[in-house]
C-alpha cells in the first residue's frame, strides 16, 4: 500500500545556506537527470562524445550518487570540464531541512532556478515482524496546485508551474545521498538493520502528478531505469484527484506503477463542495475509469480519504462509500486519513468516529487502512512549510 502520509504543523528546521547559480545560467545548461539514458547517448553524440560515455555518466549520477562532474573520475579532464560548462545534476537550493524528534519523518524545503519553492518528504519505517524496512520519498510534481481542494494547504495557494522531470528526480536523490552518507536505524530498535537507500516513492507532495504527465512518466521511467537508479515500478505510486483522460492513458503505460485516487467524498454533491474538479469529472466517470484501470492492469486502486470532522465522517458517509467502493472487491482499498489542521476550518474526527467508520466499510468486504501518525513535530503536510515560509512565521531549531 502507498505510504501516504499526513502530519501536523509543529516545526523543527534548519537553513542551509548555499551559493546558488543565476537562473541565467542554469537555462543555459541541460539538466543531466531529466535525460533518459537513451537520451543522455543522443546528447554524447551531438557533442562530439562516444555513445559509452552516457552509461559511465549515469552510473555516477544515480549509483554513485555524485553532485559534481569532477568526482567522474574514469571520464576525460576535457570531458568533465564540457560537462561543468554545458550540463547540470539538478540545479536547487536547499533552504531548510527538518528531521522529526524520532527523525522517522525529514522535510525539506527546495528553492528551485527561478526561485519557486517546492517540499520533499523522506518516512523512514522500521522492519517489524514480516515488514520489511522502508524509506519512502513523498514527492512533489508541481510548484502548488492548479485543482483547489479546500482541506489542502497547497491546494489553496494556487498554480505556480510544473517541475520539470529533473526536478522530479532530484528530490528523491537528494534523500538517497543522505542515506548513502548516514545510513538510519531506527532508536529503540537495536536488532533492526540499517536503512541505507530509498526503497518507495509516492508522489503525493504539492501538485497534481497527472496534470504533469509527461514530466512524471519521464521522472518514472529516469528512476525505474535499471542502468541507474533501478526503483522498481510497483515501488511507486502516483496520487490524483481523479483526472480521468489521464487515469485511462496510465493504464496503458507499460511501467507497472500503482495508483492512488484522492477521493474524500462517496456522493457528487458533497465531493464538489471540497474538490472542485468533482464538477469536469463526477464520479460516475471515475469509477469507470477506475473500472477499465483495473481491467486493463489487474492492479489494485488504493482511495484516499480524508477525514472531516463533521462533514464526511458520518455513518451515513461511511455506508455510502462502501456500496460505491464494494463492486471493485479487492482492487479497492480505502486509506482513512484524518485531516490536518490548515488555513481552512476543518478538524479531525474522534477516535471513536473513524473506528466506526472503518468497521462499516468492513462490514461491506472494502479493505481499508488507517494512516500513522507521523512527523507530527514538523510542518510536514503538503504545502504547510511553504505556507509558513511565505509567511515569515518564527520556527525553532531543534532535532
Amino acid at each position: 500500500m502507498p505510504d501516504l502520509i499526513m502530519f501536523n504543523s509543529c516545526y523543527n528546521w534548519h537553513t542551509m545556506t548555499i551559493t546558488p547559480t543565476s537562473s541565467s545560467q542554469l537555462n543555459k545548461k541541460t539538466d543531466l537527470l531529466a535525460l533518459t539514458l537513451p537520451q543522455l547517448k543522443e546528447w554524447m553524440v551531438a557533442h562530439g562524445e562516444a555513445v559509452f560515455r552516457a552509461k559511465q555518466v549515469y552510473s555516477w549520477l544515480y549509483q554513485h550518487l555524485v553532485t559534481d562532474f569532477a568526482a567522474m573520475t574514469n571520464l576525460p579532464q576535457a570531458l568533465r570540464n564540457k560537462l561543468t560548462e554545458e550540463a547540470s545534476i539538478g540545479p536547487m537550493i536547499v533552504r531548510s531541512e527538518q528531521h522529526s524528534k524520532d527523525d522517522r519523518t525529514r522535510k525539506i524545503l527546495l528553492e528551485l532556478a527561478d526561485g519557486k519553492l517546492i517540499e520533499s518528504v523522506l518516512m523512514l519505517y522500521p522492519s517489524l515482524g514480516e515488514s520489511s524496512a522502508r524509506a519512502t520519498v513523498c514527492v512533489s510534481s508541481q510548484a502548488g496546485c492548479a485543482f483547489g481542494c479546500t482541506f489542502c494547504a497547497t491546494g489553496q495557494m494556487g498554480f505556480d508551474r510544473h517541475l520539470s522531470a529533473g526536478e522530479i528526480v532530484a528530490q528523491v536523490l537528494y534523500f538517497a545521498r543522505e542515506l548513502r552518507s548516514a545510513p538510519w536505524t531506527a532508536a529503540g530498535l537495536p536488532g533492526s538493520k540499517p536503512i541505507e537507500h530509498i526503497t518507495n516513492i509516492v508522489l503525493m507532495g504539492m501538485g497534481e502528478p497527472l496534470h504533469n504527465y509527461d514530466n512524471v512518466l519521464q521522472a518514472l521511467r529516469i528512476l525505474n531505469s535499471a542502468d541507474g537508479f533501478n526503483l522498481g515500478a510497483r515501488h511507486m505510486t502516483v496520487s490524483t484527484v481523479g483526472l480521468v483522460p489521464a487515469i485511462r492513458k496510465l493504464s496503458h503505460e507499460p511501467l507497472q506503477i500503482n495508483l492512488a485516487i484522492s477521493l474524500h467524498a462517496p456522493s457528487d454533491e458533497l465531493r464538489s463542495r471540497t474538490m472542485p474538479v468533482n464538477r469536469k469529472y463526477p464520479l460516475e466517470e471515475l469509477l469507470a475509469a477506475c473500472r477499465d484501470y483495473i481491467a486493463a492492469t489487474k492492479r489494485q486502486v488504493t482511495f484516499e480519504y480524508v477525514l472531516l470532522s463533521g462533514v464526511n465522517d458520518t455513518p451515513e458517509y461511511a455506508q455510502q462509500l462502501a456500496e460505491l467502493l464494494a463492486p471493485l472487491k479487492q482492487f479497492a482499498h480505502v486509506n482513512c486519513i484524518p485531516v490536518n489542521a490548515t488555513s481552512a476550518d476543518y478538524r479531525p474526527p474522534t477516535p471513536g468516529a473513524i473506528r466506526l467508520f472503518r468497521n462499516i466499510l468492513f462490514e461491506h468486504g472494502v479493505s481499508n487502512s488507517v494512516r500513522a501518525e507521523r512527523g507530527d513535530d514538523i510542518a510536514a503536510a503538503c504545502g504547510q512549510l511553504r505556507t509558513r515560509f511565505e509567511k515569515g512565521k518564527p520556527v525553532t531549531m531543534a532535532k
